[in-house]
């Protein structure tokens, strides 16, 4: 509850809370999030997808997606989405942002899971971080600070900024990524822009799989992907999932990942 207290102090949040949900906004001090919880929901508390969005992405856009609040929904999970401090996350080595250390988004995430556990009917335990292209590389950024805060982490074409961090929060959790062979946005290899690049997925992968201590554990198909399996002994996901197209987004990747992580029990 730290992190939320920094935010009560400013009074934002004193006495009952504002009502908000997929059309109204979460408010958080100046930041803010949307939630919309799963139809037809029971008493019980439901898990989430905390989504991250893209490039002048915003959360009320993320909602505004009827496909993805669907999918989610049916899966019996509420989705939560962030809202980036700027057009873009303020994260390590982001354009205009190379100087950050990403501290003011992952006191925001903290604030957004404790915020919404105490307005609604959330399971902090069963909760999968999710994004897509500047979204993604939030997750892996996520990923490697706060592991424990997730049960897994669903990263869309995106990864780093320029290169991997040299060491990362522990124990390891689970991942699955999933990108596009023929990404012109975000290729593979990383392109430049402005003073920064985009880093290298494979050096992303590789890092994580010695973090975590994976190994090769078989293959999977799911529509359009085919997913090189890594596992390790605790049971964690690393999944590496490629399509042949471009720079794409589907919301049935998400329900892929969280059964993913279901299958080996993170769930």
């Amino acid at each position: 509850m730290r992190v939320l207290a920094i935010f009560l102090t400013t009074g934002v949040l004193a006495g009952p809370a504002l009502a908000c949900g997929p059309d109204t906004d979460c408010m958080l001090g100046d930041r803010h999030y949307r939630i919309a919880m799963p139809e037809g929901q029971s008493t019980g508390p439901v898990g989430a997808v905390v989504f991250a969005h893209g490039y002048r992405g915003s959360a009320a856009a993320v909602m505004q997606n009827q496909n993805l609040r669907k999918v989610v929904s049916d899966m019996g999970l509420a989705l939560i989405a962030l809202k980036s401090a700027d057009d873009d996350w303020v994260i390590p080595y982001a354009p205009r942002h190379m100087d950050s250390d990403g501290s003011v988004e992952f006191r925001y995430v903290e604030a957004v899971i404790e915020d919404a556990a105490r307005r609604f009917p959330i399971d902090p335990k069963r909760m999968m971080a999710a994004g897509f292209s500047a979204g993604g590389m939030m997750v892996w950024n996520l990923a490697c600070t706060m592991p424990e805060r997730f049960a897994g982490f669903a990263a869309i074409a995106g990864t780093f900024w320029m290169k991997p961090p040299e060491t990362c929060a522990t124990p390891a959790a689970s991942l699955v990524h999933i990108h596009g062979t023929t990404d012109p946005t975000v290729p593979l290899a990383g392109r430049a822009i402005l003073d920064t690049h985009q880093g290298d997925v494979a050096e992303a992968l590789d890092m994580y799989q010695a973090l975590g201590g994976f190994s090769p554990s078989g293959e999977t198909e799911f529509e359009d992907l085919e997913c090189q399996n890594s596992r390790n002994t605790k049971g964690e996901v690393l999944d590496f999932c490629l399509h042949p197209g471009g720079h794409s987004f589907r919301s049935s990747y998400l329900r892929f990942a969280w059964q993913q992580l279901q299958a080996a029990g993170q769930l």
